[in-house]
């Protein structure tokens, strides 16, 4: 990440990384609607269709392709590994300040070519979220079975397809992307736990806020964080759809609940996700002592 200097107007890609359903879309809602406060013009939610105001992607084929020289469906991997440095630096140069990035690239070396250009980046926000509810919902937005789900969680270096609208992504497994975005210490990666958003969000949305040097009232911190509840993402996608939903998915924004595991996991299913996951499961408070009646099928 790069080291700015302190009188300096930060520039730069901000990333939004998490593996998928942890959290990322919540966190980028957050996001839109406390800048438009901020700026005074956030007198209604952001619209979840039209969040390309403020965030982004670094996965159109639109932008590979002109650096390729053909569709990416065409091309090599290691071509398109190669080109994602030269779209992120694009994407960088393209803003006067900071751009916020979203990702569910895990961070790791990708056909001798880094996920991640250090020098188009100025931080990044990695959102986690316990596994055993990850199951849960990524089963449902990938139209999935659980067993296939988990069985994705914890396969190493698991890839997207390239598609005629976007390049490949890496994810590697839960516990590979978890790793790579937090074995290091770093100051300008700041982490979340989804629990936490969900238990206390004025704290942990507040800390976000002032990592970011953002100073927002107290009235323009709550009425962000009401703005960007699960209901209100909820009632968005149901009068108006989100692009963002796969197509064999029913709802993008389905529970959003912790715990839901608990409901729904098999003992069996659940031994399988602690048996792949439990060194980075301890490491962010995943394992209370009550898992271990349901590991033993009590």
């Amino acid at each position: 990440m790069t080291e700015n200097d302190p009188n300096e107007v930060p520039r730069g890609i901000v990333w939004l990384a998490s593996y998928p359903k942890s959290g990322n879309t919540w966190t980028r809602a957050f996001l839109h609607n406390l800048l438009q406060l901020m700026r005074g013009s956030g007198r209604s939610a952001q619209d979840i269709n039209s969040m390309n105001e403020f965030t982004t992607w670094d996965l159109s084929s639109e932008r590979y392709e002109k650096i390729i020289g053909k569709h990416p469906m065409e091309a090599e991997q290691s071509e398109i590994a190669e080109a994602r440095l030269k779209v992120q630096e694009q994407i960088a140069d393209d803003c006067e300040g900071l751009s916020f990035v979203k990702t569910h690239n895990a961070l790791v070396m990708d056909r001798g070519f880094p996920t991640i250009n250090f020098a188009a980046t100025s931080g990044a926000i990695y959102i986690v979220r316990n596994p055993l509810d990850v199951a849960v919902s990524y089963s449902h937005h990938m139209s999935k079975t659980l067993d296939d789900t988990i069985d994705a969680m914890g396969s190493d270096n698991v890839e997207t397809p390239v598609t005629e609208k976007s390049v490949y992504e890496v994810y590697g497994s839960w516990s590979q992307h978890v790793h790579s975005w937090t074995r290091n210490d770093h100051r300008a990666i700041y982490i979340m736990r989804y629990e936490d958003m969900k238990a206390d969000p004025r704290k942990t949305f507040g800390a976000l806020a002032s990592h970011l040097l953002l100073r927002p009232t107290d009235e323009q911190l709550d009425a962000a964080i009401e703005m960007s509840s699960f209901e209100k993402l909820q009632e968005q996608e149901k009068k108006e759809g989100f692009r963002e939903k796969p197509k064999k998915a029913k709802r993008f924004f389905r529970e959003g609940r912790t715990d839901q595991w608990r409901e729904v996991l098999s003992p069996q299913q659940f031994r399988r996700i602690v048996d792949d996951h439990r060194e980075q499961m301890e490491r962010f408070g995943y394992w209370p002592i009550d898992y271990e009646a349901k590991q033993a099928g009590t």
